[in-house]
């Protein structure tokens, strides 16, 4: 990996933990309303029952957002073990191609 200046650190940093408190305020919100819909639902304040399908569909979209900002982002040791398994791949194919010549 190259070294980053000390802008480049700051940014990405930045960008990091903007990600990580995304997903931490989008998780609050989720709990809030989901216990509220839940508890409008068990004291009857609402005519319909309490239904599970907002929490397993909102669920969803939080869980594939925790993925991206934990797993997938830029730096996380998945996609950097991943990158450096590509970077190798395609270097022995070019050292391949290079010695049939």
């Amino acid at each position: 990996m190259a070294l980053l200046s000390e802008d480049d650190i700051e940014r990405i940093a930045r960008k990091r933990a903007g990600a990580k408190l995304g997903w931490y305020i989008h998780a609050l919100v989720f709990v809030v309303v989901n216990l509220g819909m839940f508890a409008a639902g068990y004291l009857g304040l609402t005519r319909r029952p309490w239904s599970m399908a907002p929490v397993l569909g909102w669920g969803a979209g939080l869980l594939l957002h925790g993925i991206s900002v934990f797993i997938l982002a830029t730096g996380s040791p998945l996609r950097e073990r991943m990158l450096q398994r590509e970077r190798d791949r395609l270097q022995r194919e070019q050292q391949d191609a290079a010695g049939r010549r």
